[in-house]
């Protein structure tokens, strides 16, 4: 901890990702010179991070601080949770890496496809206590969408600390049941502080059980005669496990398409998450032989992302799957805010292509929420009875709704904490403060690798989305300091030149007049303060004429 941020009896609590945002989890407590680190996940960009593929933590305390780091704790396997680890083990020594079943599989397929990295990776199981030295963590088992999600209780000299993970109640689940008991048992026992998923909070009652949807999905099979294709998120197992029972049931094979879809069901399947029988799943070659009635292709894109493979069998690119009239796409999934425009262009386009489409509603309940929701959030609270309370991984909405449920549920007025990124709340036994703050800023991944990608070059790259790039070249002779020619003037994505070559012209007169002006005042070539002003004059022509603001790029060669 940064000096004198902590007094020395404090336990602190902070994020690194996942405050104020749905994704980039990363949570930290430390106590002296121990701490622990829950979760490491990534945020998928919105649209205007244009070129980002990841968005993950800033690392910087952690390094700084890497000699005090006693494990990664996982919850759970979902990317916005474990996504980062790659990123995270270039920078961090992270002694020991502890996950539990199915994100032991995926963690270990992330390690593979980053070459170099390795990790002391540990499976606990829900019954274990593990003592790092003062602090120390136990599990109970949750629901969510995704198999093996764990709570996390960090135990501290001064009181438990309590993360909920990702988590609602499902009292029908897929799988085994949550541990209600040892969550009644923590608020029996007392909770210093919970650290709760906010997701939802904004939905209230309960959210729907996976078994309603698994019915559903069932039942709409049933009535398909022709080929079936459903969009889902790769990580949620369940889902992919119900369309594979319903395809058993309506004698259908399946194709898998799509790379994250397909790392899924690899893992699923070796790890006995996905059960299906040998014949089930075919390649993307022979399903070509089956018949439509006899056909499901389980496919990611649920989301309208570009180069998923449904947007590609939209759009027509795809090299295997065509639409053909006939066919029904189940879109087992609902738009993640900011994707509704995504979805339904995709949606338009298989319309367009002859295909029925099934989407999440009322009336068809192809998707539920791995989520609690306001009815949810308050038992989870009433179990745990938490002194003090600090909602996480949500937008600040969801947050601030989160801490009234808290007040409502019995939370002292007061000991509600809706924090940013990098607060420090401190801790003991019986108070609670706000103590500073750490670095806690968002690291922006694209193909060319890590942090290489800061705010300006995201300005740069919306600037150019926006208004385009304009290019003045001149060429100058060094020794006499003349002008050679006239400026030639280069437009990419602001103005299409041959339509408007008043405009070039009168654009290349004012580099030209300004550059003799310049050049008959310098003894020796200034080549900074040129561009400066060449893009100076430009930049206000332009605006005057056009009231638009590209980038502007002179480039002077000398000869």
């Amino acid at each position: 901890m940064q000096k004198n941020i902590l007094n020395k009896n404090e336990v602190g609590v902070f994020a690194l990702g996942g405050l104020g945002e749905v994704g980039k989890n990363m949570y930290v407590v430390e106590y002296q010179d121990e701490i622990l680190v829950i979760d490491s996940g990534i945020l998928f960009p919105d649209d205007y991070l244009l070129g980002i593929d990841y968005v993950i933590p800033d690392y910087t305390y952690l390094y700084e601080n890497q000699e005090k780091i006693k494990a990664l704790i996982i919850t759970h396997g979902h990317e916005d949770h474990i996504g980062g680890i790659p990123y995270l083990l270039r920078h961090v020594k992270i002694p020991k890496i502890y996950a539990s079943g199915l994100a032991i599989g995926l963690i270990k397929n992330k390690l593979i496809e980053h070459r170099g990295l390795r990790a002391n990776l540990i499976e606990y199981q829900e019954y274990e206590k593990i003592v790092f030295g003062k602090l120390s963590v136990s599990f109970f088992r949750t629901n969510h969408s995704i198999p093996d999600s764990f709570g996390i209780v960090v135990g501290t000299p001064q009181g438990r600390i309590v993360h909920t993970g990702d988590f609602k109640f499902d009292f029908t689940p897929t799988g085994p049941d949550a541990d209600y008991y040892k969550m009644a048992k923590l608020g029996k026992d007392g909770v210093l502080c919970l650290l709760s998923d906010s997701t939802n909070a904004e939905l209230p009652n309960f959210t729907k059980s996976e078994s309603t949807v698994s019915e559903n999905i069932k039942d709409i099979f049933t009535k398909i005669k022709g080929r079936v294709i459903v969009a889902t998120f790769a990580s949620n197992i369940h889902r992919v496990q119900q369309i594979v029972e319903a395809s058993i049931k309506t004698n259908r094979k399946i194709a898998v398409f799509g790379r994250s879809m397909e790392k899924t069901v690899r893992v699923g399947t070796e790890m006995g998450y996905i059960k299906a029988p040998d014949n089930t799943f075919v390649t993307g070659k022979d399903v070509k032989k089956l018949k439509p009635c006899e056909t499901t292709i389980l496919s990611t894109g649920s989301q309208g992302e570009p180069l998923a493979a449904l947007s590609r069998i939209a759009n027509g690119s795809h090299r295997d799957i065509n639409i053909v009239p006939g066919d029904t796409v189940i879109f087992s999934s609902s738009p993640i805010p900011g994707n509704q425009a995504s979805v339904s262009r995709t949606i338009n386009q298989l319309f367009r292509k002859g295909a029925h489409v099934i989407t999440n509603s009322p009336l068809t309940d192809t998707h539920t929420s791995g989520h609690a929701g306001q009815e949810e959030l308050k038992l989870m609270l009433k179990f745990t009875k938490p002194k003090f309370f600090m909602p996480i991984h949500g937008e600040y909405r969801m947050l601030k709704i989160h801490s009234k449920i808290g007040i409502q549920t019995g939370v002292r007025k007061g000991n509600e904490f809706v924090l940013d990124n990098g607060d420090v709340l401190a801790l003991t036994k019986d108070t609670a403060r706000v103590a500073g703050k750490v670095q806690a800023a968002s690291i922006y991944i694209d193909g060319s690798g890590i942090g290489d990608i800061g705010n300006i070059v995201i300005r740069d790259r919306k600037m150019l989305s926006d208004d385009g790039l304009l290019s003045a070249i001149i060429t100058i002779d060094q020794e006499t300091m003349q002008l050679k020619g006239k400026p030639v003037i280069i437009s990419r994505g602001f103005i299409y030149m041959k339509d408007h070559g008043d405009l070039t012209n009168e654009m290349s007169n004012l580099v030209k007049d300004l550059s003799i002006k310049k050049l008959s005042r310098m003894k020796k070539l200034n080549v900074t303060s040129l561009k400066r002003d060449i893009s100076k004059v430009l930049s206000d022509y332009i605006f005057s004429k056009t009231e638009r603001k590209p980038m502007i790029m002179p480039v002077i060669m000398n000869v």
